[in-house]
C-alpha cells in the first residue's frame, strides 16, 4: 500500500500534551507572538487556550504568520458554519440515521477511539453539506469527552462490505478538507482496516489531496495482522469487540 507508519506515531513517550507544552520554551515564545498577532485582528481569540494555538503552529511548522492566518480563517469559518455554537442532532438527522460512527475506549496513551463503518455511508438528499455538519458534530462530541491534557484521537476506518454504492468522493474530500484546514493536529492516527481492492480506485482519487503530515498518520492494516496491530497501541479491554476486544460499539450520537 502507499502508506507507512510515521516515526512520530511510534513515539514511546508517556508525557501528556500539556506536560510536553510546559517543557518547550520555543513553542511558548511562538504562541505568545501568535496570540498578540491574532488578538489584534480578532479580539474574541482572547478566550482561546495556548494548546489550541500550539496545534495551529505545529501544523504550519511554527511559522507564526502562517499559523495566525490559518487560525483566523478557522474562527471565521466556525462562526459561519456553526452560528449557534454547536450542531444539533436535528441538523444531521439523516447522517445519524445511518448509524455509522461510534466512540468508546482509548488507546494506551489515553487518546479516544472512534470507529467508522464506511459500508453504512450512502449519499442522501442532505448532500455534502449535511455530511460536513455531521463531521463537526462528531468532532465536538469527541473533544468534549477528551481527558484533561489530551488533544488527539484515533480512528479505525472499517471498510468491510464497502462497495461502489458507498463511494462518495465529494464527502471524502470534504472530510479531508475539514481535518486539514480547521482541525490540525487533532488526528493521531487513522487505521484503515478490511479495505477491499475496489476501494483503491477511490483512494487513488483522494490521495493527492492528502497533505504530507496527514499521510504519515494513515496506516492500512491487513486482515491477518489486524488484532495484533491494534493491540500494539490499544489494550484489549479498550478494543471494540468486533476486533477481538471487550467493548461494544456505542453510536457517537448516544455518547
Amino acid at each position: 500500500m502507499m502508506m507507512m507508519m510515521s516515526s512520530d506515531s511510534m513515539d514511546c513517550s508517556t508525557e501528556t500534551e500539556e506536560e510536553s507544552f510546559k517543557s518547550n520554551g520555543i513553542e511558548k515564545t511562538k504562541i505568545s507572538l501568535m496570540r498578540t498577532l491574532v488578538e489584534t485582528q480578532d479580539p474574541s481569540s482572547k478566550e482561546v487556550d495556548d494548546l489550541t494555538f500550539r496545534r495551529f503552529l505545529r501544523a504550519r511548522d511554527l511559522d507564526v504568520e502562517k499559523a495566525s492566518a490559518m487560525f483566523l480563517k478557522y474562527l471565521k469559518w466556525r462562526r459561519s458554519f456553526v452560528p449557534n455554537g454547536s450542531i444539533s442532532p436535528s441538523e444531521v438527522a439523516q447522517e445519524i440515521e445511518q448509524n455509522k460512527m461510534f466512540l468508546q475506549g482509548s488507546d494506551k496513551k489515553g487518546r479516544l477511539i472512534a470507529v467508522v463503518l464506511a459500508a453504512r455511508h450512502f449519499q442522501h438528499k442532505g448532500g455534502v453539506e449535511e455530511f460536513k455538519r455531521f463531521i463537526v458534530y462528531a468532532f465536538d462530541k469527541i473533544f468534549a469527552r477528551m481527558p484533561p491534557g489530551q488533544e488527539k484521537f484515533v480512528v479505525i476506518g472499517d471498510l468491510e462490505g464497502w462497495g461502489y454504492a458507498n463511494s462518495d468522493i465529494r464527502a471524502y474530500l470534504a472530510a479531508l478538507s475539514l481535518v486539514q484546514e480547521y482541525y490540525p493536529e487533532r488526528l493521531e492516527k487513522l487505521f484503515i482496516v478490511h479495505a477491499p481492492y475496489i476501494f483503491m480506485t477511490a483512494w487513488k482519487i483522494v490521495y493527492p489531496f492528502i497533505d504530507n503530515k496527514t499521510r504519515k498518520k494513515i496506516v492500512f492494516v491487513g486482515n491477518k495482522t489486524l488484532k495484533s496491530t491494534l493491540l500494539e497501541e490499544i489494550d484489549e479491554s479498550q478494543l471494540p469487540e468486533t476486533y477481538g476486544g471487550k467493548l461494544p460499539l456505542v453510536p457517537i450520537h448516544d455518547c
